[in-house]
């Protein structure tokens, strides 16, 4: 197979040979951004009854701004489907599914109104934060790897999100709620 690259004029993404499209390695990346698109339309769910759970009003505001951002991370997956000229479909995420139901299950082993609450939320939303971070980090490189410069760029934009929204819980526990949630 030639190494020489050639933009695509229908999906506007370059690719390798103007095979990658039939690839299976391309057949793998679409798998995996239908999984992880499903997994951020079923986080974007969840996130308003995280924040309803909080107690600290800094940490319920987070959970706003994830939600907002989460909904614009739909779009940009739409995007992404859009240029590799793919249908926008969902499919289940086991992983995400599963770390939803970790946050739901500290939410019915805590106490309302308390800063244990917050702290256990804090951990559930950073566990999603991470398999995020993992999940576009890879997608990022695999759309690299097969010449699809403009979703890479899309997906690295996500990326940086997850890694900020990761790093604004990391200050909130650190500074507002983990001290006070070992007192009570």
């Amino acid at each position: 197979m030639a190494t020489t690259t050639k933009k695509n004029s229908t999906t506007g993404t370059k690719s390798k040979a103007g095979k990658m499209e039939n690839s299976e390695f391309h057949k793998f990346f679409v798998d995996e951004l239908k999984d992880i698109y499903w997994a951020e339309k079923h986080l974007s769910k969840a996130l308003p009854k995280m924040k309803k759970a909080a107690t600290s009003p800094e940490l319920a505001a987070a959970f706003e701004k994830h939600t907002e951002e989460t909904k614009t991370h739909i779009n940009t997956l739409e995007q992404v489907f859009e240029l590799l000229g793919e249908k926008a479909q969902a499919k289940k995420c086991d992983a995400m599914e599963g770390l939803v139901k970790e946050a739901e299950g500290i939410i019915e082993d805590t106490d309302s109104g308390t800063l244990i609450r917050d702290a256990g939320l804090i951990l559930a939303a950073q566990k999603v934060e991470h398999y995020e971070i993992a999940t576009y980090g890879t997608l990022v490189v695999f759309a690299q790897n097969m010449g699809h410069t403009d979703a890479a760029e899309l997906l690295q934009l996500t990326l940086e999100n997850e890694k900020a929204t990761d790093v604004a819980l990391t200050d909130i526990a650190v500074t507002a709620i983990n001290e006070q949630a070992t007192a009570e």
